[in-house]
């Protein structure tokens, strides 16, 4: 028989052992239990529809029958090895076929390792020192990635914030910060610097989209300086298309970064580019003095290669990204028809497989537009989807395959009870 209310005992426990009660991620105020196709439910019973799955992952909805059969597969065979293993290599080649920019792959274990990697591996290629990154890009929790990701104080264009304690000011010094969606700024900046080794960016920034033309600006700034353009795919690798957004956009980086989705559910992430970048993982290729080391105990997991290759078979067949961006739609119309009725302000921002609202009158086209005219509004709106039962963060929507009507009827009544409160306010 299920125990109830025991959600106060674990938070109680997490508190005495977990630095502010919670793994750094999302609100330790909600434990959960399990998942089950497009359902989470918290260890009191309660049930929710995800619309955070994973922070991405889940695609497919929890325990895909399908993913879970792969898994099942592969968990007698051995679940790690550091060393090569078929399923590790397969899913090597799947990605290579399906992602533009890459001809070889290298795995890791996070998506903050492979932008880590990345800018390294930038550095390593050109001999460059400096990395351009856009105001409120998140590429992990590395020195590099964690300057003006959030800045509290907005300062003058390039001069980067760190946003955590413990980081030397030479870190800062490397960095170039840019508004996103400014291709005069980042031209400026690039023609004032000459030892600038990439630029770094999320092709779709959290969910501020990039305007038309903007991913090509930066590839044609890139190409004209000697600069390499990092897309961080993260998020929006096999998401945004079954080719992310260099299928999406028809951009071609020179590296990019993958994560999320490829592993199914479990920790893998990857970074890719041509063969003749990726050759500084190869010390007999490059020599010692331009060798990029990089290992990790559970790079290329072959657990979780299996549900990532299981996951992008179900994701290449026909009309899953119509289906995907269907969901998508119409959860972006329940809200936006409920506050256009109710006469409140609000941006839908993002794509249709990822996005979430404003209320603001005013284009988010930056770190800096892209803000809630008063977030006591968006606190109390999520406050209330929380309250019946729809789970997701606080300034994301992760639509998944696994979203059914009966889904989306709740979700509709759940985001009216939410705009009547807002109105109540």
């Amino acid at each position: 028989m299920l125990k109830i209310n025991t959600q106060p005992e674990w938070i109680a426990r997490a508190q005495q052992v977990l630095p502010a009660g919670g793994f750094g991620n999302f609100d330790p105020g909600i434990i959960i239990a399990r998942g089950e196709g497009s359902h989470v439910w918290d260890e009191d019973g309660k049930e929710y529809i995800d619309y955070l799955i994973g922070s991405g992952p889940m695609l497919l909805g929890h325990g895909h029958p399908e993913v879970m059969e792969a898994v099942l597969e592969q968990l007698p065979k051995g679940m790690t090895f550091f060393a090569n293993n078929s399923k590790g290599i397969e899913l090597a080649e799947a990605i290579i076929e399906a992602v533009p920019c890459c001809e070889q792959v290298r795995f890791v274990a996070s998506g903050g390792e492979a932008d880590m990697y990345a800018i390294r591996l930038a550095r390593a290629y050109t001999g460059s020192d400096k990395i351009l990154k856009f105001e409120g890009g998140y590429h992990g929790m590395s020195a590099e990635a964690q300057m003006s990701l959030a800045p509290a104080k907005r300062v003058n264009f390039p001069q980067a914030v760190p946003d955590s304690a413990g980081i030397p000011q030479g870190v800062a010094d490397q960095m170039l910060i840019a508004p996103f969606n400014d291709l005069e700024a980042v031209s400026a900046l690039l023609a004032e610097n000459k030892d600038v080794a990439a630029i770094i960016v999320e092709p779709l920034q959290r969910i501020i989209p990039a305007e038309p033309g903007y991913l090509q600006g930066l590839r044609d700034l890139c190409d004209q300086n000697d600069v390499l353009l990092i897309f961080d795919e993260i998020v929006t690798g096999f998401r945004l298309a079954y080719g992310g957004a260099q299928e999406r956009y028809g951009v071609t980086p020179d590296i990019c970064t993958l994560g999320k989705i490829i592993g199914g559910g479990f920790p893998l992430a990857a970074l890719g580019a041509s063969a003749e970048i990726m050759q500084h993982f190869d010390k007999g290729q490059v020599g010692a003095d331009k060798w990029l080391m990089q290992l990790g105990t559970l790079s290329g997991n072959p657990v979780a290669a299996a549900a990532g290759l299981k996951t992008m078979e179900v994701l290449a067949r026909d009309g899953t990204y119509d289906h995907l961006r269907s969901i998508g739609r119409t959860l972006q119309d329940l809200q936006s028809h409920a506050l256009n009725d109710a006469g409140i302000a609000h941006q839908i921002c993002g794509d249709e497989t990822l996005f979430d609202i404003y209320f603001t009158g005013q284009t988010c086209r930056d770190y800096r537009s892209a803000a809630h005219d008063d977030p006591a509004r968006n606190a109390q709106y999520n406050s209330v989807l929380r309250a019946n039962g729809i789970f997701k963060a606080p300034g994301k929507l992760y639509p998944s395959l696994a979203v059914t009507e009966e889904d989306l009827e709740h979700t509709r009544k759940a985001v009216q009870f939410a705009v009547e409160a807002l109105q109540a306010a």
